[in-house]
């Protein structure tokens, strides 16, 4: 450890978690490869501990994910093995990773396969000898998706090495066949599942008609999950900026053909997301003929298929959105209330229904209603008020919302609002919300300012 005891200080910002410390202590010149009591290099504790943060700052650092440590393994070894694929992304890092000889690659993509194939259960059955019963809980593997962790005889992996395979190829540019990359996202047939959204994100960065037309043909299976996958791969797709419209008229056409003839609720549900991230004329009518539907799930994207970056389509759709603001589904009337307080007439009925949700005992509906109120155009009293009482939430973020609202109504309880959000951390320094506040403090001292010259002049 150097003598200035950054080191030290390094690995204990590694144990505690703090990725952002550990990204300081880079900055001041700490080396990114500093060994813990272990021996090894801080790297491998955060892999150990599954905190993708600090990996991902080290790596960034210059922490070196293929360093040779004394058992024969690498960090990215122990990555791969781990399970984790936030973890493994992070070890693994931006840049092309072919610079590792092909035994190498070999080895590592042998060694996510067998995992997969063989199952993490088995496999640590196998690894520990024991006999003993296995232990299996979700968990969450970074900010959206889930994996399982196991457990078995002292070890412990998480079950995530379908979507570590599948990254693995395709770093190391492996044109894994579509349909297999398919069964593998289906195998656990949850889009909130890591394995899932791999494959799909490898599908999607492969831009190529093959690639594109073998992940369609499924949109015909009988497996309503490999169709929820597609449509899954269709708004990814539009997500990504590739640059490349070649198949925007196409997938339209696909899309709204599709929504037409879709019989399964939760595909067709997906179908409608896929649809709204487009731009098509037949959207309108696609989402007045599914309005009615009797699964929640289909309905809650209906009010996206009734506007456009200019506002509601037509009066038809007007009506049809007003009429979703009395769903008895909650986040339907909430979805429906975000499309109608953006549009260019005014709405009293949608700021009613989300006046009524601010007391709702669900805490999700309390906080849609108040947040989407923070960004209508309503500035009554009443909404004010909703947003003031907001104010009271225990979630910071959800109470910068309130004040940003109160903010950008000239409110002049502003000031009061942000204190009461209290002191944000690092990565708010562009954030709109935040910015408001100061934004709003030079509006009122141009207000004073001119108040100001009008007295003296008439004076």
């Amino acid at each position: 450890m150097g003598g200035d005891g950054r080191g030290g200080r390094l690995t204990a910002a590694v144990v505690a978690g703090d990725a952002e410390a550990v990204r300081v202590l880079l900055a001041e010149g700490a080396d990114p490869d500093t060994a813990d009591a272990n021996g090894l290099p801080v790297l491998c504790a955060a892999v150990a501990a599954y905190d993708a943060a600090v990996a991902a700052a080290l790596v960034d650092g210059g922490a070196d994910p293929d360093r040779l440590l004394p058992d024969g393994t690498t960090p990215l070894w122990r990555a791969v093995d781990g399970g984790s694929y936030a973890v493994f992304s992070a070890v693994l890092g931006t840049e092309p990773r072919l610079r590792l000889p092909e035994a190498v690659r070999g080895r590592l993509v042998a060694l996510a396969r067998g995992w997969y194939e063989t199952g993490a259960a088995r496999e640590l059955r196998r690894r520990t000898g024991a006999v003993g019963p296995v232990t299996t809980e979700r968990v969450t593997d970074d900010a959206y998706d889930w994996v399982e962790r196991v457990s078995l005889g002292g070890l412990t992996v998480r079950a995530g090495h379908g979507a570590v395979l599948s990254a693995l190829e395709w770093a190391f540019l492996i044109l894994t066949p579509v349909d297999e990359l398919v069964a593998r996202a289906v195998r656990q047939p949850d889009e909130e599942h890591v394995d899932w959204f791999a494959a799909c994100w490898v599908l999607v960065g492969r831009r190529s008609d093959e690639t594109w037309s073998a992940v369609i043909a499924h949109r015909h299976h009988r497996d309503p999950a490999r169709r929820r996958f597609v449509a899954d791969y269709l708004r990814m797709r539009s997500f990504v900026d590739t640059g490349d419209k070649h198949y925007g008229k196409e997938e339209n056409e696909l899309l709204l053909a599709w929504a037409a003839e879709e019989t399964d609720s939760a595909v067709l549900a997906k179908v409608l997301g896929a649809l709204t991230e487009y731009e098509h004329p037949g959207q309108e009518a696609i989402g007045l003929r599914h309005a009615g539907h009797s699964d929640p799930r289909v309905r809650r994207e209906v009010p996206w298929t009734l506007v456009t970056n200019n506002g509601l389509r037509s009066a038809a759709a007007r009506d049809v959105m007003l009429a979703l603001t009395r769903d008895p589904d909650a986040e339907v009337r909430l979805r429906a209330c975000s499309v109608g307080a953006n549009d260019d007439v005014p709405h009293p009925e949608v700021t009613e229904a989300l006046l009524l949700m601010t007391g709702s005992p669900d805490v999700a509906v309390r906080r849609g209603a108040v947040v989407t109120l923070a960004a209508s155009r309503d500035d009554a009293p009443a909404v004010t008020d909703a947003l003031m009482a907001g104010l009271d939430d225990d979630d910071q973020l959800f109470r910068l919302e309130a004040a940003w609202g109160l903010a950008r109504r000239d409110d002049p309880r502003t000031e009061e609002a942000y204190e009461r959000v209290g002191p944000l951390g690092p990565g708010f320094e562009d954030d709109h919300r935040a910015q408001e506040l100061r934004q709003w403090r030079g509006r009122r001292k141009d207000a004073d300012d001119a108040s100001a010259t009008r007295a003296a002049t008439a004076s």
